[in-house]
């Protein structure tokens, strides 16, 4: 038995075809959409990225027990129970929270691990010197300013090199048995900052001021041309998201995966584009549809089975879901439910 989970950071699901959306290009989310599971009422449970993952390793809401914070010694983790059972899991990831204090004892419950740097001001390359960063933004951006001087071409993006190991895993370990590879990107997080090709798709007359970060804060900018923009910008990051899913699909095809691998799209929680006068998650309005309903795809090899479903389920549910799958027994702990 084999499974892909592919994870995605802030992925509204209005910008998806397979939910509605005629305006941005995911044709790879279509793509997958026509062979599997499509839930229709997937809803968050801990917000935002660590306690996310608590309830995507642990099969329980992480709000019960605390706020943002790392795994704890007596937590049940789903790629350590797989570890521990001969399946080997692996995570290739640019989250840089997995990284840093709160969140450092994640990537450790997997068999093996690798990141990539760079994301949303990681303290990754040293520059000394004066940076040019507009006056009203603050250390983070600095710091996003180097990272993104040294992402001159696509290949050079975190998204870019977290999926390219995960296709480096197929490629080594396709016909092996046993795995669990979890690729998971940052992106389409922000900043909103993709390469132009993808920009260009839907914006090409934009002569407004720098803007792909917006803040935790009600909206102050005006919608045209300022909220339009980083729309814009955001449907070009989920564009390139599209297009590296597209690449994990084609391996599936050339290898033969379809057959006995588990494939989950899923993510931990939505973002406000200016809807109901606000940005991003993190906010006294984050019950709304635009954060709190995501998506969520699934491919079971053993059914096949394809098609809307309207059971209402969680990010809790798939930690027991995976177990299942690989005929480890789901622990009393986890109160996330099967969705086979």
């Amino acid at each position: 038995m084999k499974a892909i989970m592919v994870t995605y950071d802030s992925l509204n699901r209005r910008f998806l075809s397979p939910y509605g959306c005629d305006w941005v290009q995911t044709p790879n989310f279509e793509r997958l959409a026509e062979k599997c599971a499509v839930f229709d009422t997937c809803y968050v449970g801990s917000m935002p990225c660590m306690p996310a993952r608590r309830e995507l390793h642990t099969g329980r809401y992480n709000f019960l027990h605390r706020s943002w914070g790392p795994m704890e010694p007596y937590d049940d983790s789903m790629p350590q129970l797989l570890k521990e059972n001969g399946i080997h899991s692996h995570l290739t990831s640019d989250h840089g929270h997995y990284w840093e204090d709160g969140g450092c004892t994640y990537h450790t419950r997997y068999s093996t691990w690798e990141c990539h740097r760079g994301q949303e001001g990681d303290p990754w390359k040293p520059v000394a010197g004066e940076v040019e960063v507009p006056e009203h933004l603050g250390q983070l951006w600095r710091q996003d300013v180097v990272n993104r001087s040294y992402m001159k071409t696509e290949a050079d993006q975190p998204q870019s090199k977290t999926f390219g190991a995960g296709l480096e895993f197929l490629d080594v370990n396709h016909d092996a048995d046993n795995w669990f590879l979890h690729v998971e990107t940052f992106d389409p997080h922000e900043p909103f900052f993709s390469m132009p090709e993808y920009r260009e798709l839907y914006e090409q007359d934009y002569d407004g001021p720098f803007f792909d970060w917006p803040g935790y804060h009600p909206v102050k900018e005006e919608e045209k041309p300022y909220v339009e923009h980083v729309r814009n910008m955001y449907a070009a990051l989920v564009t390139m998201c599209d297009r590296n899913l597209g690449k994990i699909l084609d391996k599936m095809d050339e290898y033969g995966l379809w057959e006995d691998t588990l494939l989950i799209v899923n993510t931990d929680h939505g973002f406000f584009l200016g809807e109901h006068g606000w940005w991003a998650k993190s906010n006294p309005m984050n019950l709304y549809e635009e954060v709190a309903h995501t998506p969520l795809l699934i491919y079971d090899p053993r059914s096949k089975a394809a098609g809307r479903r309207s059971a209402l389920v969680q990010t809790i549910d798939l930690a027991p879901t995976v177990l299942e799958y690989f005929g480890v027994p789901v622990p009393e702990s986890m109160l996330g439910k099967v969705l086979k």
